[in-house]
């Protein structure tokens, strides 16, 4: 691996030190550091959400219904499991001291796997099997989730202490930069020349790499483009991004001291309890967060009609404040604390989320709007009336927030989390964002169904948010001490 590159340094102390005692990595190894999330973020925008597992579902299935049920089983179970193993793979890794070797295990199956669904052919005839889609689909999730504890945990090492916070926002801002210009290509280089719909002379005639349509090329580059995209924007991080040194211990000692760190740790419960507090408490408001996001698509297609090309524009819009929301969160990490930049979000986005829900084809913020005797708002042919562009500019902010959230959740965990596990404890912190996943979307369901209404069930995450907002009040940000006993 790379050895560590020279850290900024102070003219009269001498080299910064990370928030866990380290020497720092310099501007460009921690630049590099967040581009590892620019990198990995077309095969969430791709392929998991909106272009691969639509075609698995519809188009190599056949069926939508029984393709979402086989896709979403997939991913629950590798989730689960998943889940369970992050705390012991990150004590794992604790031990060995090297995060980088194991990332670069996990982004070669990544890549591997994404490459490989250029084979996923339409009814599943001469390529890959049903069954062999969903076993890569899941190897890529799992892949993505696990590599997620091993990043994370290299942020409290390479930053220092008042720049954790920024250096996580610049991670999610990327991220979702990377989203919206692959979301953007694939639009005008790829979808909209397939789809022959539109005659806009700055738009290529044929999609990109002159794919065919016919055998669903359009669809089916999603993941080679993922897998090009991971490896090329990988390189900075393998060049520039330092890692702790090896500790030299042997992978089946580190396995067996990981497993009994472990143990140790939920012995030694008291000492931690506040760590466990703020797990709890990001459980709950981290599930109501995704989950309103996840389902805002939805709402806005059942209440206002959108179709695809609304939803895919939608989705773009969406972006630019998502990436600001990554860098607002920093800034507030940076000036109030991240407990108390995590309560301005929550609150904030609980606002929001009532905002969303209160807007629907007649009424603005639970007030009657009569779209006919208004008529149309503007002549642009897309989010023509004022209930649907309000609903919008409410969703950006909520975009915004939650962004600004998961950026500031993850700096509370590298201040509050024992330096000497910092690894298990992302594993934890992962399993507190999986172990759940459920619950936001079981509300949604269960709301819905009792009330009749999408609003109800969206509305219905108010109450993880208020949950985890009480419990953060609890949360102190200061440092967890546990002895290292093995």
């Amino acid at each position: 691996m790379h050895e560590p590159n020279p850290s900024p340094e102070d003219a009269e102390s001498g080299p910064l030190l990370s928030a866990t005692g380290e020497i720092a990595a310099d501007r460009r190894g921690q630049l590099s550091w967040a581009m590892v999330e620019f990198a990995r973020n077309p095969y969430l925008s791709l392929v998991l959400i909106f272009v691969f597992a639509p075609y698995f579902a519809t188009t190599v299935v056949g069926d939508p219904v029984r393709g979402q049920q086989l896709w979403g089983t997939a991913n629950t179970i590798v989730s689960v499991v998943v889940g369970a193993l992050c705390p012991f793979l990150g004590a794992m890794s604790d031990r060995q001291g090297r995060r980088k070797t194991w990332l670069a295990g996990i982004f070669t199956i990544m890549a591997a796997g994404c490459a490989a669904l250029w084979y996923a052919m339409p009814g599943a005839q001469d390529g890959l099997s049903v069954n062999a889609i969903l076993v890569i689909a899941g190897s890529m999730l799992g892949c993505f989730l696990v590599s997620e504890v091993f990043h994370n945990a290299m942020l409290p090492s390479i930053t220092p202490l008042d720049r954790v916070g920024v250096v996580s926002g610049w991670g999610l801002s990327l991220n979702n930069t990377g989203s919206l210009l692959v979301l953007v290509g694939m639009l005008a280089l790829i979808a909209l020349p397939a789809s022959g719909a539109v005659n806009w002379g700055f738009l290529p005639d044929k999609p990109l790499f002159g794919l065919d349509p016919a055998m669903q090329e359009h669809n089916r580059i999603a993941g080679p483009i993922s897998a090009g995209w991971l490896i090329i924007f990988l390189i900075p991080f393998w060049l520039w991004t330092p890692d702790r040194p090896s500790t030299g211990i042997p992978v089946r000692q580190a396995v067996r001291e990981g497993i009994g760190q472990v143990v140790y740790t939920v012995r030694q419960a008291r000492k931690v309890s506040n760590v466990g507090l703020y797990l709890l408490a990001r459980m709950f408001y981290n599930d109501g967060k995704v989950a309103v996001i996840a389902y805002s698509g939805i709402y806005a297609a059942g209440t206002f009609g959108w179709q695809l090309v609304e939803m895919l524009v939608f989705a773009i819009v969406l972006t630019p404040f998502s990436i600001f929301g990554g860098a607002l969160g920093g800034w507030l990490d940076t000036k109030v604390g991240s407990q108390r930049a995590i309560l301005i979000t929550i609150g904030c986005t609980s606002l929001a989320t009532l905002g969303a829900v209160s807007c629907a084809s007649e009424r603005i913020f639970f007030l009657p709007y009569d779209v006919t005797a208004a008529g149309n708002f503007w002549n642009f042919p897309y989010f023509q009336t004022l209930p649907e562009l309000v609903y919008l500019g409410t969703v950006m902010f909520l975009a915004m927030m939650i962004t600004a959230a998961f950026a500031t959740s993850r700096a509370m965990m590298a201040r509050i989390a024992p330096v000497s596990m910092m690894s298990q404890f992302f594993g934890l912190y992962a399993l507190s964002g999986n172990a759940t996943a459920f619950l936001g979307h079981g509300m949604v369901t269960l709301f819905t169904a009792l009330f009749s209404s999408q609003a109800a069930g969206i509305g219905s995450l108010l109450i993880l948010f208020v949950i985890g907002f009480a419990l953060m009040l609890g949360v102190r940000e200061e440092r967890a001490v546990i002895e290292d006993h093995v």
